[in-house]
């Protein structure tokens, strides 16, 4: 039976333990016989090889053909879609190709690309995936760092390393002054203080009672009803951290709020950029292992990064929930088609053979993963790290920042979302549009800010959760949503699944948004999001 498509190719050799470069692919899929041409290459073969090179094709069938020729068209070719922009219409925006589907600052007005950019990107001459043009680093990597034993004194350093990086940022807007000494100031003072939430409560006349907390103590901070800050109040998530100015009553027993700050992205952010055209797949939530895995979107997925037009697409961000996992929640086994967790990341591993081998690959974990359920995760354990090495892929922690040709990523998998969505108003966070929660934690400068809900929180002398330094791109998942949008210039993207509705998700209402794969341009930082199921 010939071998008419890319992704069969591909799925051939991963059958026979290789994974292949996009070139190998292609002539593979150019060749007469196909099926004969795979049976030979793979015969012939180094015993020490890992992957199939064009080289190793070319040896095979004497083909001296230019890179790139006679490739066959994928058996479903996927479409440029916009997904649906979460606007509470429910309808998806109309394709389009001359427009970035990205939102400035959560309105759903589309941004025209720059067509001075783009017509530079058009006529200039880019090397086939040279790897000397390649550029990829990693940041707030906790895989081997853990310190915490679970002890009291540990999560005091995290949250004391908590409100100091994040003060920092809010000391250069208030005159702030720690909590011991505003107690000591005379009444009807000017007065700011910067501390994490302590409580938050509603008063009987209808003004809001914060309590802050420092290193030096505690102070309580009135917020009138009639101040017009209601709106901020119902952002206010517990142990964020947060300043208050205002003035002090008569007794100085408490703060009369005139104002209130988050840490907050600058709104002059300046992203940076590739200096070529090269561009990332950012996805999440394969979920290998469960009945509801989409192995057939998957495939025309990697089908599609085989062909010319995905050619630009030299790196994969994978935020998480590689796998389906085992226990995660009630009667679990009932859904699974593999039941056996390592089984689950040998047929991950194998899937991944489908991505061309030349493809630069980071992943972090998700709660459904084999690691420890407590943030910040590391990045798996030798056993499963040597089952996914076929890729050579970069496996780190959740969460860390990606810096790719100059572009940072904030890759974070999102449980903390659930909680965000779950406490904030609809309008300000719902899994309808969850790129408006992430626009919260960008807020917070947090990815998890709220403790002893529904996100667990690991103690370590440093609070890697902390979003200390502003990213250009915000890449989230867990939730199963695909939704995107710009916060102070800030790409926040949730990029759905590859997962269909389960029964436990009808039980608790999820649709997913399942068979998407965003597609960021790295030197311009437009997305174009493809539909693969």
């Amino acid at each position: 039976m010939p071998l008419e498509s890319n992704a069969r190719i591909a799925k051939e050799l991963a059958r026979h333990g290789y994974n292949a470069e996009r070139e190998a692919i292609t002539l593979l899929a150019s060749a007469p016989d196909s099926a004969t041409a795979v049976e030979s290459v793979v015969d012939r073969a180094p015993d020490d090889a890992l992957r199939i090179t064009s080289d190793h094709v070319r040896a095979v069938t004497n083909d001296r053909s230019p890179s790139g020729a006679g490739p066959t068209e994928p058996d479903s070719a996927p479409t440029d879609e916009s997904p649906p922009t979460r606007t509470g219409d429910e309808s998806p925006s109309p394709p389009s190709k001359t427009r970035s589907p990205v939102e400035m600052e959560g309105s759903s007005s589309n941004l025209p690309s720059d067509p001075d950019r783009n017509a530079d990107r058009n006529t200039a001459t880019t090397p086939h995936h040279d790897p000397d043009l390649r550029d990829l680093e990693v940041g707030n990597d906790m895989t081997g760092r853990s310190t915490g034993t679970g002890e009291y004194g540990d999560f005091v350093k995290t949250f004391r390393d908590r409100y100091e990086r994040l003060s920092k940022v809010l000391r250069g807007r208030v005159n702030h002054r720690p909590a011991e000494a505003i107690a000591e100031m005379p009444g009807g003072s000017d007065a700011a203080m910067i501390g994490l939430v302590n409580d938050v409560r509603s008063t009987k006349s209808g003004h809001w009672l914060v309590e802050l907390e420092d290193t030096t103590g505690t102070f309580p901070a009135l917020i009138m009803k009639d101040k017009g800050l209601a709106d901020l109040v119902d952002e206010i998530l517990m142990d964020e951290c947060l300043a208050v100015e205002g003035t002090l009553a008569d007794d100085s027993g408490i703060l009369f709020a005139d104002s209130l700050h988050f840490p907050d992205v600058p709104r002059t952010h300046r992203t940076g950029g590739a200096d070529r055209h090269v561009q990332a797949a950012l996805i999440s939530d394969v979920h290998v292992g469960s009945d509801e895995f989409m192995a057939d979107a998957w495939s025309s997925f990697t089908d599609w990064l085989h062909t010319p037009e995905a050619e630009p697409v030299e790196y994969l961000l994978l935020a998480g929930d590689m796998v389906e996992g085992v226990g995660v929640y009630p009667d679990q086994d009932e859904e699974l088609e593999i039941v056996d967790i390592y089984d689950q990341y040998e047929a991950f591993a194998e899937h991944l053979k489908e991505v061309p081998a030349d493809t630069e690959i980071v992943m972090i974990p998700g709660n459904h993963d084999a690691v420890r359920l407590a943030e910040p995760q590391p990045g798996f354990n030798d056993e499963i790290r040597s089952i996914m090495d076929v890729h050579d892929a970069q496996i780190v922690s959740n969460p860390a920042t990606v810096t790719v040709e100059g572009v940072d990523v904030l890759m974070y998998h999102g449980v903390s979302l659930d909680e965000v969505i779950a406490e904030l108003p609809e309008e300000k966070a719902s899994y309808d549009e969850p790129h408006k929660a992430m626009y919260q934690l960008l807020k917070k400068r947090h990815v998890a800010p709220q403790f002893g809900g529904h996100t667990r929180v690991a103690p370590e002398e440093r609070d890697y959760l902390v979003i200390e330094d502003v990213p250009d791109v915000f890449h989230t998942g867990h939730v199963h949503k695909l939704g995107w949008g710009k916060y102070h210039n800030v790409l926040a993207v949730n990029s759905g699944c590859w997962q269909a509705q389960t029964d436990f998700q009808k039980s608790v209402n999820i649709d997913p948004d399942s068979g998407y794969a965003p597609i960021l341009d790295l030197d311009t930082l437009d997305m174009t999001v493809r539909k693969f199921a």
